[in-house]
Formats: structure tokens, sequence, C-alpha cells
């Protein structure tokens, strides 16, 4: 697949389209005030590759709401201050997914195993109430007010939104499609009998890093398999909570994703369409 040039360069476009796992990975990861890994561009620098990419970054509230999005967020959200935090409403609806030409798509499942939604009573849309603990009191009245809890996503929805993702992002332009997945790895979970107990996040996860191999079978898109990458190199000093890498972390998914674009023949020549 034929690539972008710029000024005899070589540049890939990188839409990456999640959350804080595809960000720090692929863009840059701030700690503490600092950048102490610079994304993907590190990785293409220390092969002495002529590429660039060049990474474009859309957060991503669930799967389901992606597809029931048509693009225009609803007047009475617009008119409303949210708590300043990474899902505006704008964000919330924005097709740009769909529309940004971009020659790599990178998806993740985290936002299908994590997030909560809730549903408006009236019209029906979908809202993620990003932090809500620290929301003031009258916006979370009113959010009581005006919608309802949506179900968790499961496994196999999960993978039937995505698969739906992916055919409209063909139908757009030949993309190579990206998914990372999910360290399963949980070091301050220790159970030992599962005896009346709930699902477990580490179970959650395992079920939905299955459900993608299926996916996977089937489309031929290509998982980042965050999973096994930390778990080769010893996942529990590579993780700040469930989804933030440590920057050694994000060097090896980043290194990952490379491997994966070369596999795919997305670096190969130089040249460009």
């Amino acid at each position: 697949m034929a690539l972008m040039q710029v000024n005899s360069m070589p540049r890939m476009t990188i839409l990456a389209a999640g959350n804080g796992d595809v960000r720090d990975c692929l863009h840059a990861l701030h700690e503490n005030g600092s950048v102490t890994w610079n994304g993907i561009n590190s990785v293409l620098r220390a092969r002495s590759s002529d590429w660039s990419a060049r990474v474009i970054h859309r957060t991503m509230t669930r799967s389901d709401a992606v597809l029931a999005h048509d693009g225009v967020a609803p007047a009475a959200l617009l008119d409303r201050t949210f708590p300043k935090d990474p899902f505006s409403a704008r964000s919330q609806f924005a097709n740009d997914l769909f529309e940004t030409p971009a020659d790599v798509v990178v998806l993740s499942i985290q936002p299908d195993v994590m997030n909560a939604l809730c549903r408006h009573r009236a019209d029906g849309h979908l809202l993620y109430a990003y932090d809500l603990g620290n929301w003031p009191d009258e916006a979370r009245n009113w959010l009581t007010q005006c919608y309802g809890p949506v179900p968790m996503l499961g496994p196999e929805e999960s993978m039937a939104n995505i698969a739906r993702i992916v055919s409209r992002i063909g139908e757009r332009k030949p993309a190579h499609i990206l998914v990372f997945n999910m360290s399963a790895t949980m070091p301050w979970e220790r159970v030992r009998c599962y005896r009346g107990l709930s699902e477990t996040l580490s179970e959650r996860i395992r079920r939905f890093n299955l459900a993608l191999i299926d996916l996977s079978r089937s489309m031929g898109i290509s998982i980042v398999d965050v999973d096994a990458v930390l778990a080769g190199a010893g996942a529990a000093g590579l993780k700040i909570d469930p989804v933030t890498l440590s920057a050694q972390g994000c060097r090896l998914v980043a290194t990952e994703v490379v491997d994966i674009l070369e596999q795919l023949g997305a670096l190969d020549g130089g040249s460009a369409g």
C-alpha cells in the first residue's frame, strides 16, 4: 500500500482512535509535566527508517456510540457547561473516524471493556459521563434526570460493532487496520478462589482478547498484542494502572506496531503514490 510522501521523505498518517493506551504509545507519554516517551517516530528513527508518522489522536467513548452518532452533537449538550475533559460533547459525536484520510487506523478494545454509557430518556442518544464523581451536584442531578444507564458491552457485541466500524472505514479508502488488545495482568489481583466472586477485570479483558482473535481470523485485521508484549517483558513493572503503561511499556508496544507495519509491507520501498 503506497503511503504519502512529503519533501522526498515518505510519511504515513496514523489515525489513533482510542484513549490513553493508543495515545501514550503512538503519540507521546507525559509524566509529571515531562515527555517520557515520544511515540512511534522514536521507533522509526531508531531503525534508521526513512519513514515518519503523523499521528492524529481522537478519543473514543465506545464502539456502539461511534456507530450510533451522526456527527452532530445535540444542541442541548452544546448549551451545557461540562467539566473540562477529553470527552467534550463535540468530540463524542464527531464522525472523524470515518472522514479523516489515513494510511493506518488504530483502534482499541479498551473503551468497550471499561466504559459505561448512559442514554437520553427522550431522543435515545448515548453519552459518556467521564469522571462523573468529580462533576458538580447540579450537573449530576441533570444527568440523572435526563439519562438512564446503559449495560456494559459483552465481547460478542463489541466485536460485531468493531467489524462494522472496520467495514465503514474500508468504504472510504483502503487502510491498514490495527486493534490494540489489553494486558490482562493486574499485579494487585491475587484471587485464588472465584466462588461467589463476580467477574474480575482481568477475566473480562481475557474474554475480549479471545473474541478479538476470532475477529482477526474473519476480517484479516492485525492485533497489536499488548497482552503478549507486556507479559514477555514483565508486565508488573510496565503498567501504572489497568490502562496506562510506563514509558518502557509504551516503547515496547510502539515497536510492535512498527513490526506489524513492516510485516504488512506498509514501510516497503519508501515510495509513495
